[in-house]
């Protein structure tokens, strides 16, 4: 099966509100994303709105749709959100934490803590049919509860993995993804994953689990600094391509 590529273009918001202008606009940035063969664009509305604004949502639920691009909307489970996401309607929405003080996201949601706020929110967002992920740390003991919560997709994060160095902390936590990946799938979620991908990491990745879509943001814009967007997504859809080859 295919590894499709969800480019998260929050960054090229970052840079817009820096100066507090207008330019870079994520929107078009997503457009040359889609061009150069993402499957999708992901965005973070977070309750502050650091970098990208309720103007750029609407943008990108205009640029994509069927045959075009999946929006996915990434954001925190609050009552704002919840009703933001039913006026939109993104093609799926992943509930994610979020802390005001964080630079990004720093780890999965609290199934456990949270439950009955994730299964009502889930089922709001089902009932104006937007599917619905977890962003999840790799927990193999979340999948169950998971699949319970209502949601159909989980987004497994890579962040200890993406961060680690010496061999044995790559290797632990690419068991501990691979584990978990493998339990998710039992239950019959659709397994994403995504925070601190590469083009040099994405290989060893993807040999442990044949993940469906990964989702990078961050590797990509700072690289379309020096070749530009679409360029730096056709290097990491290259990557992806090389790692799922036998």
């Amino acid at each position: 099966m295919k590894c499709e590529l969800s480019v998260n273009v929050d960054h090229v918001a970052t840079l817009r509100q820096a100066r507090g202008g207008v330019e870079p606009d994520p929107v078009p940035a997503a457009a040359l994303a889609l061009q150069a063969g993402a499957a999708g664009i992901t965005v973070h509305l977070r309750e502050d709105r650091r970098h990208i604004q309720d103007r750029d949502v609407h943008g990108l639920r205009a640029l994509c749709g069927p045959g075009r691009g999946e929006l996915n909307l990434e954001m925190a489970l609050t009552e704002e959100m919840i009703a933001i996401a039913c006026a939109v309607k993104p093609d799926r929405v992943t509930l994610v934490p979020e802390r005001r003080e964080e630079l990004t996201t720093e780890g999965g949601l609290d199934v456990a803590l949270h439950a009955k706020a994730i299964a009502a929110g889930a089922a709001r967002l089902r009932a104006v049919d937007i599917p619905v992920s977890l962003f999840l740390d790799p927990d193999d003991s979340l999948a169950a509860p998971t699949r319970a919560a209502g949601a159909t997709i989980v987004e497994i994060h890579t962040g200890a993995f993406s961060n680690a160095s010496d061999p044995g902390a790559v290797e632990r936590e690419l068991a501990r993804i691979g584990n978990a990946a493998m339990a998710f799938e039992r239950e019959g979620l659709r397994v994403h994953a995504g925070h601190g991908l590469t083009v040099a990491n994405v290989g060893p990745l993807l040999r442990r689990y044949a993940f469906t879509e990964l989702s990078i943001g961050h590797t990509l814009v700072s690289r379309a600094v020096e070749v530009g967007l679409a360029d730096a997504v056709r290097e990491m859809l290259a990557a992806i391509g090389a790692a799922r080859r036998p």
